[in-house]
């Protein structure tokens, strides 16, 4: 399971041969050794000089690897942030500034000061808001809903014959992008991209002699990093158009966008940012981390044989029955999975507000069918024994989850990101730049932001109303905005430890190499995050001053 050190192949295969030398012929081995030896003494040991940016990577993944247990360190954050919003409470900060109900869509204004996690109500709500904290991060839900249909499909043998099906009929050469292709688009599914993509990029990379944890970075960085962009319309939009258009309203009533308005800048991102990410995944984050040499057996890329076959062909067909269900349930005209008030399915509906129990259950009846077909399973018993296994594995994940989700309930609680965001944005709209570079401006503080305040809905009904409007006067469009937001929330997703799903990221890094920690993934990433912040700003730079069209 761990990985050996960054041995060099050419060391390994001397080993080998030498190990094999030593069975055929001890004498002539020992001649070799002393020979060897003499030379290596006579010679100094050529050492592959590092690059810098090895050097700092291989100082982050160093101390990032030091730092304590993941548990530990967001107990040591709980009491920073105990700490730092008393002191802020103290200093009687707070800040004043209009808001967009997502929920009404009428602007607001908001005063919101800073909140003691020491006062009497701070110490109430610590101790009496434990499980409810824990009830309300979403992420456990999901997680292991979602692990229930995925753990089916991984015991009955389905996601390993899929495997070895994508690796045959998908050339080596464009594994990489069409793995990362996926990912991007796996955003129309929230987060089902995180707990079935990622692992499933690790193994199939391992299967062509790769390393997995390449395969990880390149999905990781396709769903996290590029998260806010896709060719097809996804639940997301629906809200941040919205909010875009109330922050319009604010300037010129008549005026709106669609939930296409930023179509052609989305496609086109998603082609380049699909090449971009594979391109540093091929070319510089794989040969950093070398062969390798890791525990973990690949899965044969061998054909199926026949039971594998069959199970196959009994998972197609359950997944045609499920599909042909979910039609049932969400095509007619006012069917139940439906916006019962607008009739919509794409957006605010049942369907796509459930979309993560679709996923599992495709999972689920996919895998039990394979099963069936393969003889992998003989019953309902190994069915619900393979989705108790699945979250029996997670018992680790869950516990950290659970003190992550007392430390983003004292955060919010303290109103310490709400205070940074305003401050930020006041700052940056009374610095008296240009068009374009505020738009760049804008870019950059949201970004930064983005590390410590996740979530895309509260940070842009925060900046909306401020920005949507001040750069409509210096004959931005709107839409132009929308844009400039889903460059600046998505790359930083990647490497900040409060995305809910960066745990289960170092989780599957650890699958395949023991030592795997926070500092392993923010190493990993890092390179990926920098660049397409770049590129993906430059090319937004460069839409808005060509007069690209942003939309439909």
């Amino acid at each position: 399971m761990s990985v050996v050190g960054r041995l060099r192949g050419k060391d390994v295969m001397t080993n080998d041969q030498s190990s094999n030398q030593r069975d055929s012929d001890p004498n002539q081995y020992s001649k070799e050794a002393t020979a060897r030896s003499a030379k290596e003494e006579s010679v100094p040991p050529r050492k592959e000089k590092e690059s810098f940016l090895q050097r700092v990577l291989n100082g982050v993944e160093r101390v990032g690897n030091k730092v304590p247990h993941p548990i530990v360190i967001f107990v040591l954050l709980i009491v920073g942030v105990i700490l730092l919003s008393h002191l802020v409470y103290l200093m009687g900060t707070s800040v004043t500034y209009d808001r967009i109900n997502p929920d009404t869509h009428q602007v607001e204004q908001v005063t919101t000061t800073a909140r003691s996690l020491l006062t009497k109500d701070g110490i109430r709500t610590m101790y009496s808001g434990v499980v409810q904290n824990f009830m309300n991060f979403n992420a456990v839900g999901v997680i292991i809903v979602a692990m229930l249909g995925v753990g089916v499909a991984e015991a009955a043998g389905l996601i390993s014959a899929l495997i070895r099906k994508l690796v045959v009929i998908a050339p080596a050469k464009a594994l990489t992008y069409i793995l990362v292709f996926i990912g991007i688009l796996s955003s129309v599914a929230a987060d089902a991209g995180y707990l079935v993509l990622i692992p499933l990029a690790a193994a199939a990379f391992l299967s062509v002699g790769r390393h997995p944890l390449a395969g990880l970075a390149a999905s990781f960085a396709a769903v996290a990093a590029v998260f806010s962009v896709n060719i097809l319309v996804k639940p997301l939009d629906g809200i941040l158009v919205g909010i875009t258009n109330d922050a319009i309203h604010l300037l010129n009533p008549s005026l709106s966008i669609d939930l296409l308005a930023n179509f052609w800048f989305s496609v086109a991102s998603v082609l380049m940012l699909t090449v971009v990410v594979s391109l540093i995944t091929d070319k510089f984050i794989e040969p950093r981390l070398g062969p390798y040499r890791g525990g973990v057996h690949a899965v044969e890329s061998k054909g199926v044989t026949a039971e594998e076959s069959r199970g196959l062909k009994y998972a197609f067909w359950g997944t045609v029955i499920l599909l042909a269900v979910f039609a049932l349930l969400t095509l007619p005209s006012g069917a139940p999975l439906r916006n019962p008030e607008t009739g919509a399915l794409i957006g605010d509906s049942p369907f796509m507000n459930g979309l993560i129990v679709a996923i599992a259950l495709l999972f689920l009846v996919a895998g039990a069918a394979y099963g069936i077909g393969a003889k992998t399973m003989k019953g309902t018993v190994d069915v619900v024994k393979a989705m108790e296994k699945a979250i029996v594995g997670l018992a680790g994940l869950i516990v950290l989850l659970f003190v992550i989700s007392q430390f983003l309930a004292y955060f919010t609680y303290s109103n310490l990101a709400t205070l940074a965001a305003v401050k930020m944005g006041d700052a940056l709209e009374t610095a008296g730049l240009g068009a374009l570079p505020l738009v760049i401006g804008f870019v950059v503080v949201v970004g930064a932001l983005d590390l410590i305040m996740t979530g895309a809905i509260p940070k842009w009904a925060i900046f909306a109303p401020v920005f949507v409007p001040l750069l409509m006067r210096l004959n931005v469009a709107p839409e132009a905005v929308l844009a400039a937001y889903r460059v600046a929330d998505s790359p930083m997703n990647a490497i900040t430890p409060l995305n809910a799903y960066f745990a289960l990221i170092v989780s599957f890094a650890a699958k395949y190499q023991k030592d795997a920690g926070v500092g392993t993934v923010v190493a990993l990433m890092l390179p990926c995050v920098v660049v397409v912040f770049v590129i993906w700003t430059l090319m937004l730079a460069a839409w808005q001053m060509l007069g690209l069209p942003w939309g439909l």
